[in-house]
């Protein structure tokens, strides 16, 4: 059988070896096309890949970062990403309401193996891909309305950086009860932004209780009380501004990844309920604890117990939002009528590094 396999390829006066031989060319580049084929869709795929993850990525560095610097970050993180060849930033549109549109491509000459045979050394890969980035928070300026109750208080708002761990403080506002002894209880607040260790005042709100006989005649923003004798109280509230023309305090959380609220009630009115607080109560309420963010009170409506509240959505854009704490004692309403610590807060909304307003449209 062997000596037969040779006398058939050696033989002169046959045809079938050539004709083989000749038939097994076009089937080895066809093989080996679809092997730089196949090579060619997957190098395409992870180019895909890298891009998209690149292009991602530079929306979450600094608003101000020049086209040139997202450009050298966006092939950076494309080269990190295993992306092959050149990532290039076609376009970083920011409009006026703060929407990003945000256009890359990126290309590779992609060298082959069995297509030189026919003369052709590499193959051009292109991927783009489009980035949408909604408005979102970038400012938030607190106000307060009316805080009352026995408890003195402060709230905080708190903001942690992109990048870092450690929540700092923005601003706060904190109460001191006047010990009048009207029911509801009335005092002193102020307003401050913070900045590292250097406190400002935006706002001081300096609440007077007076015994009245009767409430005829009264101004229409004084607060009007009658304890259970029959006594009646009067409050009026006097706001003083800092500057004089301002409308709050403002905190810029625009390099903000998180943000959350805290309410501390440290001690009660040590003359009125001894150096401990009642027992249940929570001297820490805070808005991403699901345990505590039930007392806060969006525009009148009662956060979901066990649910943590995202300040960045709690806050709407270039509206204001009224809002309130229920301090710590009971909530016999479940409604805002419960709440003593009352406040508006109005959101500025623009262009941001949180990459959760971030949708990757191609």
């Amino acid at each position: 059988m062997l000596q037969a396999g040779r006398h058939f390829l050696n033989s002169e006066s046959g045809s079938l070896a050539p004709i083989l031989a000749i038939a097994l060319i076009p089937m080895i580049a066809t093989l080996g096309f679809s092997l730089d084929y196949n090579s060619a869709v997957s190098t395409k795929a992870s180019m895909q890949n890298a891009l998209d993850a690149a292009t991602l990525s530079i929306t979450t560095l600094p608003t101000d970062t020049s086209l040139a610097d997202r450009q050298i970050k966006l092939q950076e993180s494309f080269a990190a990403n295993s992306g092959q060849g050149t990532a290039k930033l076609d376009g970083f549109v920011v409009a006026a309401d703060g929407t990003a549109t945000i256009n890359a491509s990126a290309g590779f000459a992609m060298p082959t193996n069995f297509m030189q045979i026919a003369h052709v050394p590499t193959v051009q890969i292109g991927v783009a891909s489009a980035v949408r980035k909604r408005p979102a928070l970038i400012a938030a300026t607190f106000k307060v309305d009316k805080i009352s109750g026995y408890w003195d208080k402060t709230m905080t708002l708190y903001g942690t950086k992109f990048g870092e761990t450690l929540a700092n403080k923005l601003m706060k506002i904190s109460y001191v009860h006047n010990r009048y002894g009207d029911p509801k209880g009335y005092g002193t607040s102020n307003v401050y932004t913070i900045n590292g260790s250097t406190e400002t005042l935006a706002q001081k709100q300096v609440c007077t209780t007076t015994t009245v006989t009767s409430f005829y005649g009264l101004p229409t923003t004084t607060i009007t009380q009658t304890d259970s004798n029959g006594k009646k109280y009067a409050t009026t509230c006097v706001n003083t501004m800092y500057p004089a023309t301002g409308a709050g305090a403002v905190v810029d959380v625009k390099d903000m990844d998180a943000l959350y609220l805290e309410m501390k009630i440290p001690n009660p009115n040590p003359g009125l309920g001894g150096s401990k607080l009642p027992k249940g109560t929570k001297e820490t309420l805070r808005s991403d604890d699901p345990v505590t963010s039930g007392r806060l009170f969006i525009d009148k409506v009662k956060t979901k117990a066990s649910t943590t509240v995202d300040i960045f959505t709690a806050v709407p854009c270039n509206i204001a939002s009224s809002q309130a704490w229920e301090d710590g004692g009971s909530l016999t309403n479940n409604t805002v009528t419960d709440a003593d610590f009352f406040y508006t807060v109005t959101g500025r909304c623009g262009f941001n590094k949180r990459p959760s307003e971030t949708v990757l449209t191609q």
